[in-house]
């Protein structure tokens, strides 16, 4: 049996480790003290994790000379959690002024996981949904080639990054899924997809839930992406800088200017010790991203972005507590959208402008209730720009002319949460009783513009043209409320049980909605070493800002001509909502099985399933010279996974692996890819097929390894059957059934190996990681254009790998 002591202290501090069964060394004071241990009988061992309620998250681990970490906590009630080798254990307890508290955990096998800490949150301890979490160790030490939080998430089986480079959430698209910092909400109220950049330096966990029954989450049909921050330092100063070298751009051999500068500068520490603490974070990117398969210096896109994120942590008395937090993340990308057929002439710009606001109190009622509340506003403007104003025409081979989408976006949204988390409750057995409500008001002010765009055939003469009405301008607003009340009920120490009831409602649709949900834990066996969970539940998405505006948008007609260049026919078409606007809605399931084979190796197998309907999907009818473009809620999609996880760990080695067995099936015509950030200008009949994201069987092996001379390495050995695409001809009319095609396999074996180094520093020394990261070690050909019209010679061939790549690292901490 193993087992965590803990020992609390309020009003001291510690400054020895001391024994297990003793009171630790007390001197001084600070507002709270967590020491931690784990000991196996008599026998004293470290690397356990520890969370706590109240966002405090705690790794122990132990230097060279055998010493321990500590963290401070305030006063109050806390659930506390511990974890060690794919054991977990679970207890309330109280933190007094003046008093030292112990508690004993004993330790039962957990459920598998693929990462070694958690979000910062109030803890789920038994959450029957399926959820995956990159702890901050993760995001500092494995190969990271954009070096965002964002980028470590294909750690997690089932997400991949699809062929437009956006992260795709167990089968969903980006503007499907859930998108939180904190529990606030940072999706672009007019796409639905994710809008903020964070410095990865601020972040201690990314967690993603698919289908999360807990009744707090709400407005989305997919999984949701969770981003805890790390609690400011309320002791001590901190100080850490890198990428202060830039990199030169390397063209086929020859250096040609600046190929990126990423430097970094993130301090947290006290303003009133013990009280109030800070972390400010500043982010500078210059980076050009070549497209391989265009010429050597005009084949970059270029992005320049300045992110900064400041925090303030409070403890306002021994139960209240809170955060404050600002982030701004000015960006322009030049060049979005290029690829082997879209030189950058013919490629737009996207530049935005944001922020985010953010305040969350936390107070605990009784002896253990907790009242959260919160308020976040954002502001997310953005613009597409065009290279010129030349007129914008598609060959087989290659595309001319100025981008032919202007578009100009003010948006804002202010949100109002309370949640309230009751102290438990016995009566057929122990409930935890939870009730929230919230508020949310966007706007949207915009405005888009059309130019001409013409299809030129085999024979590089026209064949269809598209014209459009003149430019429009709209504004709209929405209201959106959503009330819940979820229980989790321990019916006994091996059954708990999940209810949840959520209502949803916003003034677009005018509906409100009410979603179910249920799910359940279960030990099968009495040594808990074989776990079931599941569950079923209901979701609803909101209505993206730009789906009411559409009959406001640019009406199009579309003519086609002959061989002789005259034209055959010309059909105008009006934009229509087809029906009421309804909120897309899914249903989801998954079954969940986990058992500890031995001491250290954890096994899952789990299978989940999603449907979802009420899709916006855009299709063209016609009828003579006139039709319409139809916005319907007639899509609908399905996914469903089937899915083999491991876990290993012996000493400081941890070893992950994982198949996936998967399908994504749905309506192929979003309508986020015709009229979102990269406008699409030839839209046909929409069908039914496999989604362009995909990946039938994926295998994914990462681990952390702690080799010799305090090396740290981490490999990530990523393979997927290769993405779905369709067949067109000269006309751009799709061939044959759609997304029968695949890409090539898809395979990227990547390193990250650092070690750290103390540096001579007057009479002190300064702390410092150094290493070396290589991308697609094997340099294996992974495209990610092809020439998919059959009227083109170069007909199936692909383009665009990305070739391996070296990234040196070097971080300063002090």
């Amino acid at each position: 049996m193993r087992r965590v002591f803990i020992a609390f202290v309020a009003a001291c501090s510690l400054t020895s480790p001391g024994v297990f069964g003793q009171a630790p060394t007390a001197t001084g004071r600070i507002e709270g003290a967590v020491f931690v241990g784990v000991s196996s009988g008599h026998a004293f061992a470290a690397d356990a994790t520890v969370r706590l309620s109240g966002r405090v998250v705690l790794e122990t681990e132990t230097d060279e000379n055998g010493n321990y970490t500590f963290a401070a906590v305030p006063s109050g009630t806390y659930r506390i959690e511990a974890f060690l080798s794919g054991l977990e254990a679970t207890q309330t307890i109280t933190v007094e002024a003046g008093k030292i508290v112990r508690a004993e955990l004993h330790l039962k096998p957990a459920e598998v996981k693929s990462s070694v800490t958690v979000t910062a949150g109030a803890p789920e301890t038994k959450d029957p949904a399926p959820s995956e979490t990159v702890s901050e160790k993760t995001l500092r030490e494995a190969p990271n080639v954009n070096e965002r939080f964002e980028s470590s998430l294909p750690l997690i089986p089932g997400v991949v990054r699809g062929p437009d480079g956006h992260i795709n959430l167990k089968g969903t698209r980006n503007t499907q899924s859930g998108a939180l910092v904190n529990s606030a909400n940072v999706t672009d109220p007019v796409t639905g997809g994710p809008a903020i950049n964070l410095p990865i330096d601020v972040v201690s966990s990314v967690q993603v839930i698919s289908n999360p029954y807990d009744p707090q989450y709400g407005k989305f049909t997919g999984a949701v992406s969770t981003v805890a921050t790390k609690t400011s330092d309320y002791d001590k100063f901190h100080f850490s800088i890198q990428n202060i070298v830039p990199r030169l751009r390397d063209r086929d051999g020859t250096i040609a200017g600046l190929g990126a500068a990423t430097p970094r500068m993130t301090f947290t520490g006290p303003i009133v010790k013990g009280r109030v603490a800070v972390t400010q974070s500043f982010e500078y990117r210059f980076v050009r991203a070549p497209v391989n398969s265009l010429p050597p210096l005009r084949r970059d896109t270029k992005l320049e972005s300045f992110d900064s994120y400041t925090q303030f942590d409070m403890i306002l008395t021994p139960k209240q507590t809170a955060t404050a937090s600002f982030a701004v993340y000015p960006q322009k990308l030049d060049f979005l959208g290029l690829n082997t057929f879209t030189p950058q002439p013919s490629t737009p710009d996207f530049h935005q402008r944001g922020f985010q606001a953010y305040v969350q109190h936390r107070y605990i009622i009784g002896a253990k209730g907790l009242l959260t509340s919160q308020f976040s506003h954002k502001r997310f403007d953005a613009d597409i720009t065009a290279q010129s104003d030349d007129p914008y025409r598609l060959f087989l081979e290659t595309t001319e002319g100025g981008f032919f989408n202007r578009q100009a976006r003010r948006t804002s949204r202010t949100s109002l949460q309370e949640n309230y988390q009751f102290a438990p409750r016995q009566f057929a057995g122990s409930h935890s009783f939870t009730v929230g409500l919230s508020y949310e008001h966007s706007t949207y002010r915009g405005r888009q513009a059309f130019l001409p765009v013409e299809i030129d055939g085999f024979s590089d003469r026209p064949v269809e043209r598209i014209s459009f009405t003149p430019p429009s301008s709209f504004q709209i607003d929405q209201n959106e409320t959503a009330w819940f009340v979820g229980d989790q009920l321990a019916i006994n120490p091996r059954l708990t049980l999940n209810f949840g009831m959520r209502f949803d409602n916003d003034t677009i649709t005018g509906s409100t909605h009410a979603a179910p949900r249920a799910g359940f834990f279960l030990a099968l066996t009495k040594d808990g070493k074989t776990l079931l969970k599941g569950g079923v539940g209901r979701f609803y998405d909101r209505v993206p800002l730009m789906v009411p505006v559409f009959p406001e948008l640019p009406n199009r007609t579309v003519t086609v001509f002959g061989q002789d260049g005259a034209a055959v026919s010309s059909v105008y078409y009006q934009n229509r909502i087809n029906g009421e606007l309804q909120n897309p809605r899914s249903t989801s399931w998954n079954l969940e099985l986990d058992r500890q084979i031995l001491a250290r190796l954890l096994l899952r197998v789990a299978y989940e399933r999603r449907n979802t309907t009420r899709d916006f999907v855009v299709s063209p009818q016609s009828s003579g010279t006139s039709g319409t473009l139809d916005l319907s809620n007639r899509g609908s999609d399905s996914y469903r996974e089937f899915q083999v996880a491991a876990r290993y760990q012996v000493a400081r080695h941890v070893l992950n692996a994982s198949y996936v067995r998967s399908r994504a099936f749905g309506d192929l015509n979003d309508f986020n890819q015709f009229f979102g950030n990269l406008a699409q200008p030839v839209i046909q009949p929409d069908a039914r097929a496999r989604l362009p994201f995909d990946a039938p069987n994926r295998f994914l092996f990462w681990g952390t390894l702690a080799a010799p001379w305090k090396l740290t390495l981490v490999p990530v050995y990523d393979v997927h059957t290769g993405f779905p695409y369709s067949v067109q001809n000269e006309f751009r009319e799709y061939v044959g059934p759609r997304n029968v095609a695949r890409f090539p396999r898809f395979s990227s074996f990547d390193l990250q190996v650092t070690r750290p180094i103390a540096l001579p520093f007057g009479e002190n020394r300064l702390h410092a990681r150094v290493g070396v990261g290589v991308f697609n070690l094997f340099n294996h050909f992974d495209p990610r254009d092809v020439q998919n019209n059959v009227a083109s010679a170069r007909f199936a061939e692909f383009f665009n790998t990305s070739w391996r790549e070296y990234r040196g690292k070097f971080v300063l901490e002090f």
